[in-house]
């Protein structure tokens, strides 16, 4: 076993044990040795992240509206114990985005050969930006949404040529970017329509949907389906929670 299959072994038994930060440590060895990701190495980074920052995601979303909560009531003092934990959060959640996007910057979009990975690599540099842009403040906030804006528009162009409408990468790339727009832009307008053009092209194309990728691609349109149902609904309601490919298993 070489090094590098033994990091990514290493990986997989990580995830098995939801071990998700030695995960991610075994998983950076393999990309720094600067060599092009396989797409089972590639999507392990990207399982890995993705769970070390989803945790502290949802503990930040909480202590925020505990916050929030009890600085309505009055409460100062639990106020106060609960900013103390969101901030914590914060700093986790900026070293933990800082450091893929430094991934990403460093190694992964220079290695990358096919059309595939670029976007997937632009995407996920989307994504990390927007949720930095979730907790920051501004000029930090407006920067963070201008750098993510960038990247998947950047993943959009080479996308909109190079893969399928009926990719799951592509499609992925379509909801995120879409909630985007409606969570971080505040534009529900252009959140539905990036959302209503990559549903409708997909339908439109479902002949060319593999068998190998039939499972992502119409779970990931489904997941574009709720978005636009929920966002044209009632876009007053305060229980309108954006799904992205987070939501997927």
């Amino acid at each position: 076993m070489t090094e590098r299959e033994a990091l990514v072994y290493r990986a997989k038994l990580a995830e098995q044990l939801e071990r998700y930060d030695e995960m991610v440590d075994a998983m950076k060895e393999v990309v720094e040795m600067a060599e092009e990701l396989t797409v089972e190495e590639r999507n392990l980074l990207s399982v890995a992240y993705k769970n070390v920052i989803g945790s502290r995601r949802s503990s930040w979303r909480v202590f925020s509206a505990v916050e929030q909560t009890e600085g309505n009531r009055g409460n100062a003092e639990k106020q106060a114990c609960a900013k103390k934990f969101r901030e914590v959060l914060e700093s986790e959640l900026d070293r933990v985005s800082k450091d893929i996007l430094e991934l990403i910057d460093k190694y992964l979009i220079k290695s990358a050969t096919k059309s595939d990975s670029k976007v997937f690599y632009l995407k996920m540099k989307g994504d990390y930006f927007r949720y930095m842009a979730e907790f920051s403040v501004d000029p930090q906030r407006k920067k963070a949404a201008e750098e993510s804006n960038k990247a998947y528009q950047e993943a959009s162009e080479i996308a909109a040529t190079q893969l399928f409408p009926t990719h799951p990468i592509r499609l992925g790339l379509a909801l995120n970017y879409s909630v985007y727009f409606y969570e971080i832009m505040n534009d529900p307008d252009e959140a539905c329509r990036l959302a209503q053009a990559a549903f409708d092209d997909a339908i439109a194309k479902l002949d060319q949907l593999s068998e190998e990728s039939y499972k992502d691609s119409t779970l990931i349109m489904q997941l574009l389906r709720d978005n636009l149902t929920l966002w044209t609904s009632d876009p007053e309601r305060d229980d309108n929670v954006k799904k992205d490919t987070d939501e997927k298993a």
